[in-house]
């Protein structure tokens, strides 16, 4: 008699490809399940947590405390940890479904979505992703230059990575030398030059993505003055019905008239202005010198919504330095379908799809921000993962299962190791932990991060 999979005598094997929030609320899902499991996480860089460790802005501690969850889970019998592991060069796509019963790929949405216009690519224009992989110690983001020695950064974007790099612009370096912000990045703050912020939104303040807290802290920065133009509030028939029916925007609405009264006091700004687009950047020997934008109005999108258009107002805004927060996308990876014009693994239900209306993949599925877009805050990823488990549940009674002999795992575990001589274990990463709050205390700080892997890696042999 042949044992149904996830059963005492053939336990379910699952591959969770990222272990940022989507994988690890996917792992807590699965564990939960009624059923027999052995769950193995791939994640090309020595550490955990993902957008959690390398995301999440500096002196927002109290939200890097999910990880706590996350580290139970680490440390749960059932689970590996394969760190400094990348599918589809260590290990493909198709050994995945060799290997494992299912795949979930949890990757993310790590890459930038180009505005696409002129000057885009001039030294001084960058992606706000590598800004914040800057600040937080991404090792992919250690070496990169900003020029801080510019008097005004714009920063194009109303969601709140936008107001995250634009609150450590503008912070006291002292406030954020008692967070876990990389020293390479709190030195070159020291030495900031910069005294304003212009952060530029394409619509209007009641569209404007960005939460209710962080819209508050703007204006609790010491010697900041935030400056908003009272002709951007001047409010269309469906911004008047979206402010009446949508909590978060009439309480951001709220703060922003605040704002508004505030006489300014202070050389430095952040200003806020609404209704505005880039078109081009400007720049000189290659580097960014300004950016031309466009005055914009909002016009019906034919769906209820509305739509922001150009008006032919044109000006100048001088600076040295553009930082794009205006989507983000998903990386490919080798074998595995991809929706390029989505910038996302094509799904339906959480299920991969061999192209955007293709057939179902079988044993394969996406979760978070790779399944559904950039979209949300952290807690919304728990709901997303676990309707994708809901969906690998209901498939168990039709998979073939891979052969028995593989279930123990150390077939893949001595494949793995024999093509990367340096996998970091869950001991590993407990021993980088370590290091780094030991690190971190010392300095009266939560942890001093190691942004170099061959750091990192030294450390995890211990």
């Amino acid at each position: 008699m042949t044992h149904p999979i996830a059963s005492a005598e053939r336990p379910l094997c699952v591959a969770v490809v990222g272990s940022g929030p989507a994988g690890f609320y996917a792992i807590e899902s699965l564990l939960k399940a009624d059923a027999q499991v052995r769950i193995d996480i791939f994640e090309r860089l020595p550490t955990p947590f993902g957008l959690v460790r390398s995301g999440v802005a500096p002196d927002h501690q109290s939200i890097k405390g999910v990880t706590r969850i996350y580290e139970k889970l680490l440390a749960d019998a059932r689970v590996r940890f394969f760190g400094n592991v990348t599918v589809g060069r260590d290990i493909t796509h198709a050994e995945l479904r060799t290997y494992y019963d299912q795949v979930v790929y949890a990757v993310g949405a790590q890459s930038d979505r180009k505005m696409g216009i002129p000057g885009e690519d001039l030294q001084g224009s960058a992606p706000a992703t590598a800004f914040v992989g800057w600040y937080n110690g991404h090792p992919d983001y250690r070496d990169a230059q900003f020029d801080l020695t510019t008097e005004r950064v714009v920063v194009i974007g109303n969601g709140n990575v936008a107001m995250d790099v634009t609150r450590a612009l503008m912070e006291s370096v002292d406030e954020l030398a008692t967070t876990d912000m990389a020293d390479h990045a709190l030195a070159a703050l020291r030495q900031s030059q910069v005294k304003h912020v212009v952060l530029l939104g394409r619509r209007g303040p009641v569209q404007a993505a960005f939460t209710t807290p962080e819209l508050k802290e703007f204006g609790e920065i010491h010697g900041v003055d935030v400056v908003l133009d009272s002709g951007d509030f001047v409010l269309d028939e469906v911004s008047t019905a979206q402010l009446a029916n949508e909590k978060v925007a009439s309480r951001n609405f709220d703060v922003m008239q605040e704002y508004l009264q505030r006489q300014p006091a202070h050389s430095r700004s952040i200003q806020m202005q609404f209704l505005w687009s880039p078109v081009e950047i400007l720049g000189e020997n290659g580097k960014v010198t300004g950016v031309i934008v466009e005055r914009n109005r909002l016009v019906p999108d034919g769906n209820g919504g509305v739509k922001a258009e150009g008006t032919g107002v044109r000006r100048t805004i001088a600076t040295g330095l553009v930082l794009r927060s205006v989507g983000y996308r998903s990386v490919p990876i080798e074998g595995v379908p991809f929706d390029d014009r989505r910038g996302l693994f094509p799904n339906r239900d959480g299920r991969l799809l061999d192209g955007a209306n293709g057939a179902v993949v079988p044993q394969c599925y996406v979760v978070g921000w790779a399944k559904r877009g950039p979209s949300g805050i952290i807690g919304t990823n728990k709901p997303d993962s676990v309707a994708t488990v809901n969906a690998m549940k209901e498939d168990w009674p039709t998979l073939g299962g891979i052969a028995d002999e593989l279930r123990d795992g150390q077939a893949v575990d001595a494949l793995v190791r024999s093509r990367c001589a340096t996998v970091v274990s869950y001991a590993g990463w407990r021993c980088i932990d370590v290091h780094e709050t030991a690190m971190g205390n010392a300095q009266g700080r939560p942890r001093v991060k190691f942004t170099n892997i061959a750091d990192m890696l030294d450390v995890a042999k211990e």
